[in-house]
């Protein structure tokens, strides 16, 4: 039995949920696995035996993703060549976590591909969405990598195809404390325009992880590091509250490790919105970005010492034995 596991790379939360997921399937399953994306800064403790340009979306400096960028970065013939050299045919199943270039290959030639992703779980009938509409957005989330059945994860369970995060071991295992720090993490916005904003709250020891930096430094009350996992996870263990966009991993783990959350979502990126929307309606702290005007929103929140409780038990790997005794028996029909 062998199966392709294809993850988005744009970022670093896609990486962060395969690092318990194949695992599981290497359980059961001959597993390769695909990354496609330029944006994330993790590497992953198992072989990847294809690496691929994809489509990724480009983090700007001003708080959201740069359109421009993004769309030079990925051009439609490249996009071709990749999913027509992509050999799924090769698979007994294709298991897909919002990425591209396997989705559509399948989907070009008639090959069962099953979508589990965070984005399957966000697009769901029943999960919140936020008031503002964005057409644009929605059509990227439902073509981007479309599949023949999806399943997700999300903050809370709306549906039956819908589960609670995967929480990676790395986390699980942390011992959590309070060393009176924030851990931030913005990879939308610049250091400089980042420091300019955080120096407004000279009384707190901010903790910043940037991708716009290779060399950490201090100024002031603020230490800058460039991101590394193990590093970024420690610290949101030992933190006062996390500061961060509105994805979905770093958000699950903070809520996990019981830490205050506050979120800004990115600009032009409808999942953000869709899950600053779902985090709103569980009670965190959301803000659309770090100018002066919301300030009070900012002090209230680093005053204040709400901790909303959630409950991420550890069940990856009935997932994953779940998913294969229902959709594998039909693929090899």
């Amino acid at each position: 039995m062998k199966i392709l596991y294809a993850v988005q790379g744009t970022g670093n939360g896609h990486l962060s949920r395969a690092m318990d997921i194949v695992p599981c399937l290497k359980r059961r399953a001959d597993v390769d696995v695909l990354v496609s994306g330029i944006q994330a800064d993790l590497e992953l403790p198992f072989p990847v035996k294809y690496r691929m340009h994809g489509l990724s979306f480009i983090f700007g400096k001003r708080g959201g993703v740069d359109l421009w960028k993004t769309f030079m970065s990925s051009t439609v013939r490249r996009l071709i060549r990749e999913v027509n050299a992509l050999p799924v045919e090769e698979y007994d199943l294709v298991i897909n976590d919002f990425e591209p270039i396997s989705a559509w290959a399948c989907n070009t030639r008639d090959k069962t591909c099953i979508g589990l992703s965070h984005q399957a779980a966000a697009m769901d009938a029943l999960a919140p969405k936020p008031k503002e509409q964005d057409v644009l957005g929605k059509l990227i989330m439902r073509y981007y990598a479309p599949a023949t059945a999806n399943y997700g994860f999300h903050f809370k369970r709306y549906s039956e195809r819908t589960f609670t995060p995967v929480i990676r071991q790395q986390v699980r295992q942390l011992e959590v404390a309070d060393h009176g720090h924030y851990t931030v993490y913005l990879p939308a916005y610049d250091d400089a325009r980042l420091l300019k904003h955080l120096m407004r709250f000279s009384d707190i020891r901010w903790e910043v992880f940037s991708k716009h930096n290779k060399a950490p430094f201090k100024i002031r009350n603020i230490s800058v590091q460039p991101i590394a996992n193990e590093g970024f996870i420690r610290s949101m263990a030992t933190s006062v509250g996390v500061l961060c966009g509105a994805g979905f991993e770093t958000p699950a783990e903070a809520l996990h490790l019981k830490k205050k959350l506050l979120v800004i979502p990115m600009k032009n990126q409808y999942e953000q919105h869709l899950n600053a929307a779902a985090l709103e309606e569980m009670g965190i702290q959301v803000i659309k970005n770090l100018k002066p005007k919301h300030d009070a929103i900012i002090e209230g929140w680093l005053n204040g010492k709400q901790i909303v409780p959630v409950e991420y038990p550890d069940c990856t790997q009935e997932i994953i034995d779940n998913l294969l005794q229902k959709h594998l028996s039909k693929a090899l029909v």
